[in-house]
Order: C-alpha cells, then sequence, then structure tokens
C-alpha cells in the first residue's frame, strides 16, 4: 500500500504478560491478528528472559530482556527506557497502543513529543487492584484518581473494554476515554465440544463439576473458589473443583486442600487453548471470583462452551455475563448459594443462554471498536469493520 492507502504501523507495548499469562496475553494475540487483517502492521513489545524478534500469526512480536518482578510468580516488565525509546524511534509507529497503565506512562509523552497518536487500554481498575492489595477504599480511590488522571492527560485516548471500568475515569471527569469491548472466539469455544467422557473424568464421581481458569495470584482472589467448595461439601452438595491456572498462591492453596480434604484438582497453567476450552464445556459451571476483573476473557469463553459462570459482584462481569450467570458477593457462602440458583435451572435452558450471551462477543467486533479507538480504517475487509 502506498501514499494515502498505506496500512498503519501499530506499536503495542505490554507489561505482566508470561507464557502463563490468560486474558491479557488472548487479548493482545487476537488483537493482533485483527490488525493484520484489516491491513495494517501491528509490532508487539513486551518483555522476556531473553531478547527476540519474530513474525507471528498476530504480526511481530519483539522481546526485550526485563527483569522479574519478586513474588508475582513470573512477570516481567520493559524496565529499560533508553532502549525502548530508542526501539520506538527506529519503529517510527503511525499509533501506538500501551497496555500498562504504571511503568509505561512514559511513553504517552513520548508519543505526544513525536507527534504519535497513543492510546492506554485499561485492563484493570486501579482502586480495584489496590483494594485487593490490602489498600483500605477511600485511599484506594484517592490514589486511582491521581493515576487516572496522570493516564488521561498522558494518552490521546483511554480505551476501556466495559461501563464499569470507564467509570473511574467518568469520575475524575476525563473525556478522552472510549469504550472498546474485548471478544471470544466463538468456533473454538463452542457448546459442541462438551464431553460426558471428560467430565466424568474430573469430577470423580461426584455430582458437580466446577471449573476456575485463573492466574493463582492475590487479585484474582482463587481462595474464594475454595471457600464456596468447602461450604457446598458442608451442605452436602457433591461438587469437585478443576483449577486450571498458576501462579505465587498456588502452592497454598494446595496445601489448604490437602489440609481441609477438599476435592480439588490442579493442573497448572494449561498452555493448550483447545485443552482449556474442552475443560470449559465439560464442567458445569465455572467461577471467577476476581473482584478486579473489567472484562474476564476466561468467563466469557466458558459461556461460548455452553458453561455458566459465577461472578464477582464486585467486578465488571455481572455486566459481561448478563443473565447467563449470576453474580455474587465476594464470600464463599455467596458463591455457594450462586453456584446452587444456578444449578436450579433446567441444564438445556443454562446453557443454551449462556451460549447466547457469548455471541454478543465477536472479536470482529473488538478489532473494529480498538480501530476505532486509533482513528485508522480497515483496509482488508474484516467482516463487521468498516473503512
Amino acid at each position: 500500500m502506498t501514499g494515502r492507502e498505506r496500512g498503519k504501523t501499530i506499536v503495542r507495548l505490554a507489561n505482566f504478560v508470561t507464557p502463563s499469562s490468560g486474558g491479557l496475553r488472548t487479548a493482545l494475540d487476537e488483537l493482533g491478528r485483527g490488525y493484520l487483517a484489516a491491513g495494517h502492521d501491528p509490532v508487539l513489545v513486551v518483555p522476556g528472559d531473553s531478547a527476540s524478534d519474530v513474525r507471528t500469526a498476530q504480526g511481530r512480536v519483539i522481546t526485550l530482556p526485563g527483569p522479574a518482578l519478586p513474588g508475582s510468580g513470573g512477570y516481567r516488565v520493559l524496565a529499560g527506557r533508553r532502549t525502548l525509546r530508542h526501539l520506538l524511534e527506529t519503529l517510527r509507529p503511525d499509533r501506538l497502543e500501551v497496555s500498562d497503565r504504571t511503568t509505561l506512562r512514559w511513553t504517552g509523552e513520548w508519543a505526544r513529543r513525536a507527534r504519535v497518536p497513543a492510546v492506554m487500554v485499561s485492563h484493570e481498575t486501579a482502586d480495584g487492584v489496590l483494594r485487593t492489595w490490602g489498600v483500605p477504599a477511600g485511599a484506594a480511590a484517592r490514589t486511582a484518581d491521581r493515576l487516572n488522571t496522570l493516564s488521561a492527560h498522558a494518552y490521546t485516548r483511554i480505551v476501556c473494554t466495559t461501563e464499569w471500568a470507564e467509570r473511574e475515569f467518568v469520575r475524575i471527569g476525563a473525556r478522552n476515554v472510549v469504550r472498546a469491548p474485548l471478544g471470544v472466539d466463538l468456533r473454538r469455544c463452542r457448546p459442541g465440544r462438551r464431553s460426558l467422557v471428560l467430565r466424568a473424568r474430573h469430577v470423580h464421581g461426584r455430582s458437580v463439576l466446577l471449573l476456575m481458569c485463573s492466574r493463582l495470584s492475590v487479585e484474582k482472589r482463587p481462595g474464594r473458589a475454595l471457600d464456596a467448595l468447602a461450604v457446598l461439601n458442608g451442605l452436602g452438595v457433591r461438587a469437585t473443583l478443576v483449577v486450571a491456572g498458576d501462579g505465587p498462591l498456588r502452592a497454598g492453596l494446595e496445601s489448604r486442600a490437602r489440609a481441609e480434604r477438599l476435592p480439588v484438582e490442579f493442573l497448572g497453567h494449561v498452555r493448550d487453548r483447545e485443552r482449556v476450552a474442552d475443560l470449559q464445556a465439560a464442567a458445569d459451571l465455572c467461577l471467577a471470583p476476581g473482584p478486579a476483573e473489567t472484562f474476564g476473557l476466561s468467563a466469557l469463553e466458558a459461556l461460548a462452551c455452553g458453561t455458566p459462570v459465577v461472578a464477582s459482584a464486585s467486578s465488571a462481569l455481572p455486566e459481561v455475563i448478563g443473565e447467563a450467570g449470576v453474580a455474587a458477593a465476594d464470600t464463599g457462602e455467596a458463591f455457594a448459594a450462586a453456584v446452587q440458583e444456578l444449578l436450579a435451572r433446567p441444564e438445556a435452558e443454562r446453557r443454551a443462554a449462556a451460549r447466547r450471551r457469548a455471541e454478543v462477543f465477536g472479536w470482529d467486533r473488538s478489532v473494529a471498536a480498538f480501530l476505532a479507538a486509533h482513528e485508522v480504517p480497515d483496509r482488508g475487509g474484516i467482516p463487521g469493520v468498516r473503512a
């Protein structure tokens, strides 16, 4: 493409991405594929343990060596500001997209000086994350307001994936906020994957198979799923829990499950997305206890597989799951009650409702919204994306 029809170089920067990352890694991959299909040149820059530069199905992926954050379970950051600035100057982006509101905020100022339109994608709420780390609500809100004001000033636009995530920017009066939902692969994640043989393999003779696909870190509150399981078992509900995910809390959760004799199976990080979809389809219900989730891709994938979700009422997930699940207060008792509420619905009805809800969130819609936030057209003819 030449002249006015040339595709745009969209450089994307992301921190806190590891080989065992879930939602963020999936979103980066799907958006990159969408940008490519739309006729643009996406370049993803992430931290890693060594340098690399490869061409992939989502475009060019550059890995820069970055230090691991202690206690984070392997998260790394792009800490070399001089190296990253030099790379940006070499790449000469037409657009900049940043998925980190903390250590990479300075790139907004770089983009302004370079006259490059830049967006920051809000993958979590600042006050929500602070609260999960034990900061009192009032202090968390005040700190979040200061951080969000700096972010709103630093970037051309702030992209939020849900109305829930947008609220903290509305609270400070930011006027450069746009909404762009994430999506789900409706072909990979489908009810037809449901296997009663796989279900039997994991339910171990019990009556209800619960699944949690989550990073096992403090902000995700994975212990809430074990709380709910303990309550259910105490009420005589013969439920078992499968945990697909890894993280710094795993050892403690495994120790607790053994000590309390809870029927929990820890699979660790499941790299194969096909296997994850099979698990999501086989489960009776999925649990999403993270109170700071701004979208929840794994929950949406479960819905696409026909599996209803119990989600934290403190998160954005009630907005995403709609009538295809139940929002619960952040206690084991509330999650257990929500599980019982969903199980009381006829199975065929609840699974059909889950799939219908997921069909609202195709990746073509998401790519279209992100391209609109960048103010660049579709050059490749993605279905649902207009030039």
